[in-house]
């Protein structure tokens, strides 16, 4: 019994805090919050984590009997590594008292607050990467200065430093959506557009909203991992995180008086002036083809992604969408090869000790697929090059959000728009009408639909309706084009 082994507790005074982070999940955990720790072992500096959960305070009571402590294990197919990390100063669940938090975020030792939210987290139109302002929490955000969003928490903060005249925070997206630094600034000026212009051009002119490229993969912690690991370490850990060896992050080195911790000391930390090309090879690199074995393999009945990568037909058909349909479709960072990196992205996604599950990968599917997938097809249609394992992946997205798998089965589809979508799969008399249908959300879309990109992805539709997900797959890379 597990509950009979001893708790894991601090060891050490907590580091004073200069970061708060909100939406303190498994990833943050794994990634930056390491990195923030690294940097501050190599250098020093006030940089404790204070970490905010937005949601629900699960995290927060995990955490706290244990002193905000936790265990990072490393899963390679060599074995399990661990460390246990103490960069967290606090954690706290804003719901129950927003002021304290407003409070915390107003303070001047607080240089840096940072978000991993999900792409839904922002409340934008994927498209344009605007504010959606008929967003109903950021009506309430506008009418309250009580926030129910990070977005609110963010401009209600940045009030109270301007009144009290402090400098602005530094805003830090680590979240995994393209220019997200961009996408951070667009939606926090146009909130504050909607409480104070002055505030806005405020905001505008003194805060610093630098874009970042996260990657390390990160599944989801079971309660046989925590069991596993209470075995093995002796203690009882109720928040470990679990992730691959590989991790990097590329950061625009834009802070507001220069203040950060030494990042560029951390391992696979990049510090650049530019992180789009890095961003673009990721995103469609790495991203586009996770959703798309996502999709693929959850309908053909895989339930993690390395478990995908041992049929040989998926593993031919994702170096073949590397080769033949994204690697064409942009300019590498300088000096990198990306037939090298395709190679480790597949050593990536066949390790049998990262058990990162389809269905996981496929969440908000509707906030993801412009940025990993539509653009790279975008790109290579005006090219004038074919994208028929994209296309395929684009309709099984559209066959997952139908809700019914290939047997006949209920998926737990979770994504913003689930009803909406799963409303226009049912309205369509047949697979064709279904297409249409989903092609008219222009928050994935736009309005601009291509005809031949329309017939292309009615086509897929039917092949995976009469043939099913893993005949498809074969097909594809095969060289035998759906016609």
């Amino acid at each position: 019994m597990t509950d009979q082994i001893p708790r894991l507790s601090r060891s050490s005074p907590p580091i004073r805090a200069g970061i708060v982070h909100l939406g303190l999940g498994a990833f943050f955990r794994s990634h930056a919050a390491l990195i923030i720790e690294d940097a501050i072992n190599a250098k020093g500096g006030d940089w404790g984590i204070i970490g905010v959960s937005l949601r629900s305070p699960g995290i927060r009571d995990s955490l706290q009997p244990q002193g905000n402590v936790y265990t990072a294990v490393e899963m390679s197919p060599a074995g399990p590594k661990t460390r246990i990390a103490h960069v967290l100063s606090d954690v706290i669940f804003a719901p129950e008292d927003p002021e304290a938090l407003l409070d915390m975020m107003a303070d001047p030792a607080i240089r840096i607050v940072s978000l991993t939210v999900t792409e839904k987290g922002y409340c934008y139109i994927p498209s344009s990467g605007e504010l959606d302002i008929n967003n109903p929490d950021i009506q309430k955000d506008i009418s309250t200065s009580h926030p129910s969003t990070a977005i609110g928490y963010l401009v209600r903060a940045l009030e109270r430093r301007r009144r009290a005249g402090v400098r602005p925070f530094t805003i830090l997206s680590c979240d995994n959506l393209p220019n997200n630094g961009r996408v951070a600034r667009n939606v926090v000026i146009g909130l504050a557009k909607c409480i104070d212009e002055d505030l806005a051009g405020w905001i505008a002119s003194e805060a610093r909203f630098p874009s970042t490229m996260v990657d390390r993969i990160v599944p989801a912690t079971t309660q046989a991992d925590k069991e596993q690991l209470a075995a093995s370490c002796g203690y009882r850990d109720e928040a470990p995180v679990f992730h691959e060896p590989f991790c990097q992050w590329v950061v625009e080195d834009n802070f507001v008086d220069e203040m950060r911790p030494a990042f560029e000391t951390a391992a696979g930390v990049h510090m650049v002036q530019d992180v789009a090309p890095f961003e673009r090879m990721k995103v469609r690199m790495l991203n586009g083809t996770h959703s798309s074995l996502a999709y693929l393999g959850y309908l053909a009945g895989y339930e993690t992604i390395s478990e995908t990568m041992k049929d040989p037909d998926f593993r031919q058909f994702v170096q073949s969408v590397w080769s033949e349909e994204i690697i064409p479709s942009f300019r590498p960072p300088e000096g990198v090869d990306l037939q090298a990196y395709a190679k480790e992205l597949l050593g990536r996604y066949c390790n049998p000790a990262i058990k990162h599950r389809t269905w996981q990968i496929a969440m908000d599917g509707s906030q993801k697929l412009p940025q990993r997938i539509l653009g790279t097809i975008a790109a290579n249609r005006r090219a004038g090059r074919r994208c028929d394992g994209l296309i395929l992946a684009v309709a099984a997205w559209m066959r997952y959000v139908g809700g019914i798998d290939e047997k006949g089965d209920p998926i737990e589809v979770r994504d913003p728009l689930a009803e909406k979508l799963r409303a226009l799969s049912d309205a369509g008399a047949d697979g064709d009408e279904e297409v249409t249908n989903l092609l008219s959300v222009q928050e994935i879309f736009g309005t601009d639909i291509d005809e031949d990109m329309k017939d292309e992805l009615t086509k897929a539709y039917r092949a995976l309706v009469a043939d099913g997900a893993q005949a498809c797959v074969t097909r594809q890379w095969t060289g035998s084009r759906l016609t």
